[in-house]
């Protein structure tokens, strides 16, 4: 289109032995807001990279206001008024809020930093979007939400006309979505070009104005209307075949009781909880932003120190002090943050995949097997079909969805008893999501037991036998599976201040 203020023309992108885009081709015109989808590893991420100065591309051009654009670094890409707000923020924790966003830039008087300058050009800038908290606050000391401001506020401070987002609202709560996408908006009607790259599809529909889908590096549709697109149609394009129900649920015959937790707290549970977990069940936790289940699960395997309490599997007592001793007795956590407790990201995928694992076949419990270690790797690269050229590849070049399939692969080189999933699809696609949910049914079959902890209703109402709420630490409510419903769990989960949030919309 004409109007396009934003235009890719034929961008790809090769790295040795993959082609991350290929021909990609379109614009995004001023006063709109573009979504971006696709699975994990479409290329979503390497655009991003191309349009922020961080990578070149192999060929093709970025065009903006009709004229040619070249980076050759994030700065050069934000002086030409480009910013692209990632999921993981590039502040600096320690420094202040106007600190972090005149970086670089700081105005002086006689050769000395004029502080004065920083704290009232920050002051000012966030409160033309809306934020009345100090400039003078540590960004450590801020929520994620408000972190999000602190990095749009910095983004305004250098007049950016393009503003791309990449899953912004991974970490947030429903109140500072809200808060997000209010704020997107109102940088829509000033005139910003917004691109918007989310995996969530009821973001899309209620934020964007029109819809471009990636597959595999290439270019699979344009949709220029998003209230002509259907949510299957969106799935169809995304993963290239049909899936009318992404949760896939089938009933199964569960076990005895399995695993239990009697009276334990510690940091994040400050009052004993107690609950019982059945063999080949599929629990789930729900609970807003603070409500405890990351705290809980980590306790459970150890990550964190339980105070007091006792553990049981099939009715014996269960003592472990640390993360090995648990992996042993076969309790294993899949962590919320994959790539900072989850991955070694300087590891090759094999790496990764035997970390645990490789005990069993080391020679004289010291000498790696790299025969035994090879056709681990291999086997379960297939059997998830994780995305990767080769098991040699590092992990850190693996999308999210891969890179917890990985995860997921080092434990079933294991006993697995008891499975502790948090947010086990968070910033995943829909067709890894639906092959993780198949995974899990899998493991369910087979007798393991699994704790999933999600911030997704749908995901929770989707995929759980069973549900638990929490709420500041405690164990609300429980609900079957028949009886559970997006009103009565959030009824649960929401505090009394909070009652206007019943309204949100969860449908996937």
């Amino acid at each position: 289109m004409n109007d396009d203020y934003l235009r890719f023309l034929g961008i790809s992108k090769n790295y040795p032995g993959v082609k991350a885009l290929d021909d990609v081709s379109f614009g995004i015109a001023k006063n709109s807001i573009k979504g971006l989808m696709g699975e994990n590893g479409a290329g979503k991420s390497t655009l991003l990279r191309i349009l922020a100065g961080a990578e070149t591309a192999s060929s093709g051009e970025v065009r903006i206001n009709g004229q040619t654009h070249v980076s050759h670094s994030p700065k050069e890409a934000l002086d030409a008024g480009i910013a692209v707000i990632y999921q993981e923020l590039n502040l600096v924790p320690e420094m202040s809020v106007a600190e972090n966003l005149l970086l670089g830039h700081f105005p002086t008087r006689f050769c000395f930093i004029n502080h004065s300058e920083i704290r009232d050009r920050a002051r000012h800038q966030l409160r033309s979007l809306g934020e009345n908290f100090s400039p003078d606050s540590k960004v450590k000391n801020l929520s994620i939400g408000q972190c999000q401001m602190v990095e749009i506020a910095k983004a305004l401070m250098y007049d950016a006309q393009i503003i791309a987002f990449d899953e912004p609202t991974s970490s947030l709560s429903q109140k500072e979505t809200r808060k997000l996408f209010q704020t997107i908006r109102t940088l829509k009607d000033r005139g910003r070009v917004i691109l918007y790259v989310s995996h969530r599809m009821e973001e899309i529909f209620e934020l964007c104005d029109n819809l471009t889908i990636l597959r595999d590096g290439r270019l699979i549709r344009n949709y220029d209307d998003i209230k002509k697109v259907t949510r299957d149609l969106l799935i169809t394009d995304m993963v290239g075949r049909s899936i009318k129900d992404i949760y896939g649920y089938r009933e199964r015959s569960l076990g005895k009781i399995q695993f239990e937790a009697h009276e334990v707290s510690g940091a994040g549970i400050p009052k004993p909880q107690s609950f019982q977990l059945k063999k080949g069940e599929i629990l789930g936790f729900f609970g807003l932003v603070g409500a405890g289940r990351t705290e809980l699960v980590k306790m459970l395997s150890a990550a964190s120190r339980m105070k007091q309490g006792t553990l049981k599997m099939e009715g014996k007592p269960l003592v472990f002090k640390n993360i090995a001793q648990a992996i042993r007795n076969g309790v294993m956590l899949c962590p919320e943050d994959r790539k900072h407790d989850g991955i070694i990201p300087v590891g090759s995928v094999a790496e990764n995949i035997n970390l645990s694992a490789r005990r069993h076949w080391s020679r004289f419990g010291i000498f790696l097997n790299q025969k035994m270690e090879r056709q681990n790797a291999n086997t379960f690269i297939e059997r998830l079909r994780i995305k990767t050229p080769d098991a040699f590849q590092l992990v850190r070049n693996l999308s999210g969805g891969n890179q917890q399939k990985v995860i997921l692969a080092r434990w079933l080189g294991e006993n697995i008893k008891v499975l502790l999933m948090d947010e086990p699809t968070r910033g995943i696609d829909v067709g890894a999501k639906h092959e993780i949910y198949n995974l899990m049914y899998e493991l369910a079959d087979q007798g393991v037991s699994i704790i999933m902890v999600s911030s997704d209703l749908a995901e929770i109402l989707g995929v759980s036998d069973r549900i638990i709420v929490m709420r500041d630490g405690t164990l609300i409510g429980e609900l079957s599976r028949d009886s559970a419903t997006q009103e009565n769990i959030m009824e649960m989960a929401l505090p009394v201040s909070d009652e206007g949030l019943k309204d949100v919309q969860y449908e996937y």
